[in-house]
């Protein structure tokens, strides 16, 4: 049986950020399974060049890279434009470029902490802004910001991640505000804990991973295909009135104590 046509973004060209690793990775190649032409993103061009081959090899579909900071507007409008340009309308955009940085606050340093917000908020805000440009015109578009947990809840050592993610939260649904009655849908995923190269050090550490599946209904540590599903029902047409809205995928974590 086949996918409700509500479902269907065969042939969208959709742009993910960060996306030559982990999450980003993981919902670059669901998308391409869906039948979108994905654009990666990232800053290193060779991790990005791996990338779009393997997720070529398998799902067959037509990927292209594009290397440029998330963070440096006037890369972003250039690349902007060029992937309009030489790829097509962009029909979808995923802002998942993140970073983490663990220590006390009391530590942290202030160019630490630009850096979590400027990676983790102003990507998103930059992004965003660019690629809407043209979506405004069309009077279409679908942007998924990756929020987190943390935007709901603090956790100790990590203070400036959950400062970013809750403001991406708030991002989220500013961009809503103004673009939603020019045709826009923002929406956002808020991924609990998932086994990437970014957790590996909370993975590996046998007290944390026991206290997450206590501290987690569904007992376990996310698999980043299981954010597939969510993303795609918030960039096809199944979400056209749904806007503004923080989806959290996270085994049950944020509904209980």
């Amino acid at each position: 049986m086949s996918a409700h046509r509500s479902f269907d973004i065969e042939g969208k060209v959709a742009l993910v950020t960060g996306s030559s690793r982990g999450i980003g990775y993981a919902l670059a190649t669901g998308l391409a399974e869906a039948g979108a032409t994905v654009v990666l993103n990232g800053r290193d061009a060779a991790a990005l060049a791996r990338s779009r081959d393997e997720i070529a090899d398998k799902t067959g579909a037509a990927v292209h890279i594009r290397a440029f900071d998330a963070t440096d507007s006037a890369q972003v409008t250039a690349a902007a434009q060029q992937v309009e340009n030489e790829i097509g309308p962009v029909d979808i955009v995923v802002n998942n470029t993140g970073v983490q940085h663990r220590s006390p606050l009391l530590e942290f340093s202030d160019a630490d902490f630009r850096r979590v917000l400027d990676t983790n908020l102003f990507s998103a805000f930059c992004v965003g802004r660019e690629f809407a440009r043209a979506m405004v015109e069309r009077g279409r578009g679908k942007i998924v910001n990756i929020c987190s947990v943390q935007s709901e809840l603090g956790r100790a050592g990590i203070a400036p991640y959950a400062a970013s993610k809750g403001g991406l939260k708030m991002l989220t649904r500013g961009m809503c505000a103004d673009w939603a009655p020019l045709g826009l849908q923002v929406n956002a995923i808020a991924p609990g804990y998932f086994d990437t190269e970014l957790t590996s050090a909370l993975v590996n550490d046998a007290d944390f991973s026991a206290w997450l599946t206590r501290r987690t209904p569904a007992g376990r540590w996310g698999r980043t295909e299981e954010l597939v599903g969510a993303l795609l029902f918030l960039v096809s047409p199944a979400s056209d009135f749904v806007n503004g809205q923080i989806l959290y995928v996270d085994g049950g974590l944020t509904a209980v104590v």
